[in-house]
C-alpha cells in the first residue's frame, strides 16, 4: 500500500490535499506536513492543502485556495483523517482524476480509488510518518514539525492507551521522525499548549458548571452568550474537552458549544470506557471509540446524545461489575 501511494504521488504534477471539516491539529498537521514533504521531495510539483482555516490552530501553517486555473481533472486528491464524503472540507472527490484516502478512523464508506485505513494508528500524522519510512518521501524540517504537532495532539502527549503493540509502534515511529528530521520539540509543545487568559478563565467556568449524570456523563453547555463573555471562539471552547480527562466518577465527558456563525452546535465527546463513536455517528458526526464529535442544530438533539451516552455508561458499568467486557470494544 505504501508503495502504491508513493507511486501515485510521484506520477502527478498537481496534487490537492484535503481533510475533515472543523480541523484539529492532526488533520491540519498531516495535511500541511504532507504538502511540505511532497514539495521537498519533488520540488517541481504543485501541491495544495485546502479547507477552511481556523484561528485556533493558525500556528500550524497556512492553507491554499483552489483557483479556476488549477486543472482538477488532471490532478490527484489525497484525503486525510476523514472517513466519509460529507465531512471532507473544500473539495468534491468526483472532480479529480484519481484519489487516495489515508485515515485512522473506523471505516464508514468508500470515498477514494485507493484507501489506506488503519484503525490501530493513533493519528493521520503517524500514518504519514510511516509512509515516509516505507518510501522515498523525504522529511522537510517544517513538514516534520507539523507531523509531530499532530501526533502529540491526537495521543494527548502519548497518554492515550492504544494497546502495547500499537504504543510501541507509535514510539518507534516518533523516534524515527526525530532522528531523521533533528527538530526541536520544545517550541512545538509551547505553540500547541499555549493558552490565553480568556481560555483559562473559561476553563474555570467549565469546572464550576459541569453537570454529572447518575451514570457518569459530565457535560457543560456553552451558549454563544457565554462564549462571547469570555471572548473566545466556539472551536476553542469545544477543544477544551481534553482538559478534563481524569475526573473520578466521570466516564464520558462532553463540551456542548454553540457556533452561531456556522449555525450549528458543536459536541466534542471523550470516554474512559464506554464506546461513543456509534452514538456520534447518529448525529452528523463520528470518530474513534473513545474520542468523537457531533454537530447538531438544536439543544434538544444535544440532550438526546447525553441520554444515549448515559445509557451507554450504565451498560458499561453493569458489564464491568459482572466481569464482562464492553461488547462494543
Amino acid at each position: 500500500m505504501h508503495r502504491k501511494i508513493f507511486n501515485k504521488i510521484k506520477k502527478y504534477n498537481t496534487i490537492v490535499i484535503a481533510r475533515h471539516i472543523g480541523p484539529d491539529p492532526d488533520a491540519l498537521g498531516s495535511e500541511i506536513g504532507l504538502r511540505d514533504i511532497i514539495t521537498h521531495t519533488f520540488p517541481h510539483k504543485k501541491v495544495y492543502a485546502v479547507g477552511a482555516p481556523t484561528a485556533k490552530f493558525k500556528f500550524i501553517g497556512a492553507l491554499d485556495k483552489l483557483t479556476e486555473e488549477i486543472e482538477l481533472k488532471d490532478a490527484l486528491l489525497i484525503v486525510l483523517d476523514t472517513p466519509d464524503k460529507r465531512r471532507i472540507d473544500g473539495v468534491d472527490v468526483s472532480l479529480f482524476k484519481e484519489s487516495i484516502k489515508i485515515d485512522h478512523h473506523p471505516f464508514i464508506e468508500k470515498v477514494c480509488d485507493i484507501e489506506w485505513i488503519d484503525e490501530t494508528s493513533s493519528s493521520a500524522c503517524q500514518m504519514i510518518i510511516e509512509l515516509c519510512l516505507k518510501t522515498k518521501l523525504e522529511f522537510s524540517k517544517y513538514g516534520a514539525e507539523r507531523l509531530f504537532i499532530g501526533l502529540v495532539a491526537d495521543t494527548n502527549r502519548f497518554l492515550f492507551n492504544s494497546g502495547n503493540e500499537s504504543t510501541v509502534k507509535i514510539f518507534d515511529l516518533t523516534r524515527y521522525l526525530l532522528s531523521e528530521s533533528k527538530i526541536d520539540v520544545t517550541p512545538l509543545y509551547a505553540d500547541l499548549y499555549m493558552r490565553s487568559i480568556n481560555e483559562m478563565k473559561l476553563q474555570g467556568y467549565v469546572s464550576q458548571n459541569m453537570v454529572v449524570t447518575d451514570n457518569g456523563v459530565g457535560y457543560v453547555k456553552l451558549t454563544d452568550e457565554t462564549i462571547k463573555e469570555f471572548n473566545v471562539d466556539a472551536a476553542s471552547a469545544g477543544n477544551m474537552v481534553n482538559n478534563f480527562n481524569f475526573i473520578d466518577g466521570v466516564l464520558v465527558w462532553l463540551m456542548i458549544s454553540e457556533d452561531v456563525k456556522q449555525k450549528i452546535i458543536r459536541i466534542n465527546i471523550r470516554s474512559r470506557g464506554p464506546v461513543i463513536n456509534l452514538i456520534a455517528e447518529e448525529y452528523n458526526g463520528g470518530g474513534h471509540k473513545f474520542a468523537s464529535g457531533a454537530r447538531v442544530s438544536s439543544y434538544e438533539e444535544a440532550y438526546q446524545i447525553i441520554e444515549k451516552l448515559d445509557e451507554a455508561c450504565k451498560k458499561y458499568k453493569e458489564n464491568k461489575k459482572g466481569g464482562k467486557e464492553d461488547e462494543d470494544k
